[in-house]
This record gives structure tokens, sequence and C-alpha cells, in this order.
């Protein structure tokens, strides 16, 4: 198991944010030092520039989807390996100064993605309220209680109430249960060895011009049995109708029939473009990892000795 507690770990700041949370909800990696930036962008260049030697940040919610501040640099922006994935549940809440009463609130501020997860309460509760993005939901909320505004709101977790001396006016405001936001663990160098039950990412870049492209693609899984827990198309921006895919798949590159199969799309395609190989989120605990790595190598080493007693003679 991997000793963190000598490492930095770039996250979206300042304090409070989900991601924070997210990231001490690991044991493991609660014991790093941990380096709030104010931007996702800021986040990725920190650990492409080894300024630290991970980055932490949110790609993904079940609500909003796609984070693209984070997956779009990750796709042509840098060339960092996901090690590790972790899921974490999203409570947002509605905070103010003490003794502010939500019919006086005037402006509501927190991070885009919050603030969409947030339509229908605003809607129903603040229909007249501005709405302000922010760089992060905790920033939303330093920035109320930085104010001498009375008027001001933000949507945040709410261990910023606690850290920005906030009232949580309401909570879990979310539109949804279930919100849930997958966060990535990033580094420059190295790819996460097999866990046992691993997803691999991968970008795709088709030929534009080429009628039944994706099926091709698709078709090189569906023949080896692999099964895709994600596609989904992105920009390319190379211009309108230009697009490529990034796929999550059940496996690890060091699986043969992942690597074969890879080995095959990197053949056929102008691009392809490994994210990671890394334990799935169901299975991040450094505890759960150890033993999953225990039992994969017990297979292997059961698998390795019936093979050794084929009789190539017989």
């Amino acid at each position: 198991m991997k000793d963190f507690s000598d490492s930095t770990i770039a996250y979206l700041g300042p304090r409070g944010t989900f991601t924070e949370e997210a990231l001490m909800s690991q044991s493991d990696l609660a014991r790093a030092k941990l380096i709030a930036y104010p931007t996702f962008a800021a986040v990725m260049e920190a650990v492409d520039s080894r300024e630290v030697d991970y980055a932490f940040v949110a790609i993904e919610n079940s609500i909003e989807g796609t984070v693209s501040a984070s997956i779009d640099p990750l796709i042509f922006d840098y060339d960092l390996f996901v090690i590790r994935e972790v899921v974490s549940d999203i409570h947002l809440n509605l905070m103010a100064n003490t003794g502010t009463q939500i019919s006086q609130i005037t402006k509501v501020l927190s991070y885009p993605h919050a603030l969409a997860q947030c339509r229908g309460f605003l809607t129903e509760y603040l229909p007249e309220a501005q709405i302000v993005a922010t760089n992060s939901t905790s920033e939303a909320a330093m920035l109320v209680a930085e104010s001498p505004e009375p008027t001001l709101a933000a949507l945040a977790p709410s261990v910023s109430a606690g850290l920005y001396n906030l009232e949580i006016l309401k909570k879990n405001v979310e539109d949804h249960q279930g919100n849930q936001t997958r966060f990535f663990l990033l580094n420059k160098d190295h790819l996460a060895p097999r866990s046992g039950h691993d997803k691999t990412t991968v970008v795709c870049f088709q030929i534009s011009d080429r009628p039944g492209s994706l099926i091709s693609i698709l078709a090189q899984f569906s023949a080896r049995n692999i099964n895709l827990t994600k596609l989904e198309s992105r920009p390319s921006k190379a211009g309108l109708g230009h697009y490529c895919f990034v796929i999550d798949l059940e496996g690890h590159i060091e699986d043969p029939i992942v690597a074969d199969t890879l080995a095959e799309l990197h053949r056929s395609l102008p691009e392809l473009k490994l994210i990671g190989s890394y334990p799935s989120a169901a299975n991040n605990d450094p505890d759960k990892v150890g033993e999953l790595k225990d039992r994969s190598s017990k297979a292997e080493t059961w698998l390795s000795d019936l093979l050794s007693r084929i009789d190539r003679l017989a």
C-alpha cells in the first residue's frame, strides 16, 4: 500500500470544498499535505509542472454530468494518469450570515454545477434572487462571510458553514436524491497496478469522414466481451462535427484482453489516449485494494501452476 504521508496533493480550494471533503474520506490521502488552488486549471497545472505530486479533481456529477473544466484539460492539454477514483455523496446547503432570513436573500453564490443541481429549489424558494457563479462552493461561503451585505447566501457543503461561521438556513437543497460526484486522483508519471477490480479510461479520436467510425470502435470491445461503463462524446476542438469519445471500460491494461483491445484501437485510430487504469471506486478503500491484489496474485499463482502441468508431448 502506498504511503502518501510525504506527498503533496493539489485540490480546488479554498478550504471547505466538496473536493476537500472527498479527499478527507480517504484515510491514506488525508495524511498527505493538501494544497488548495483557486481553479481547476491551477490544480492541473500544479501537478503537470511537478509543483505537487498529485492532483485531485471532480470529473463527473450524477445530476449535471461531466465537469468539462477537468475532463477537457485531461484530454487535450496534459498527459496525466488517473490512479484512483473516489465517489462521494453531495449535499448542498443554503447558508448565510447569522440572523439572515430566507425572505431577505437577494443574491445566491455558488459554483455553476452546484447552482444547476439546485435549480428547482431556487425557483421555488428564491425566484427573484440573483444567481452568481464562483470558482468553488467554499469560495461562495467565504465571500458571503466576508461581505457586509445581509442579503447574500451561498450554496455549499455543511463543513463550509463551520469554517466561515455561517448559519445553515436550509439543508440538503439539491433537487435529486442520490447526488454524487466522481473524483480522479492524478499524477504525472505512473499508472496504478492492477487491483483485481479495475476500470480503464481511454479517449478515442475517430476518423471523422469515415462512415461507421464509432461502430468500429465499439465492435472491438464487443468482440472481446468487455463491458463499457461509460461512453461520452466530446468536441475535438477541430471544428463542428468533429468529436472524440471518452470510454470507461471494466478491466486493467495489465489484463491481456484489455491490452489486446487497446493495441488494436491504437493501430486503427488516428489517436488513442490512455487516461488511466485504476481501482474502481467501489473498492477504493486502501485495505480493500490490498485484499484484492492479494486475491488476484493467488489466482494467478493457481492458474500458473495448472498451466505448468500441461504435458506438451501428450
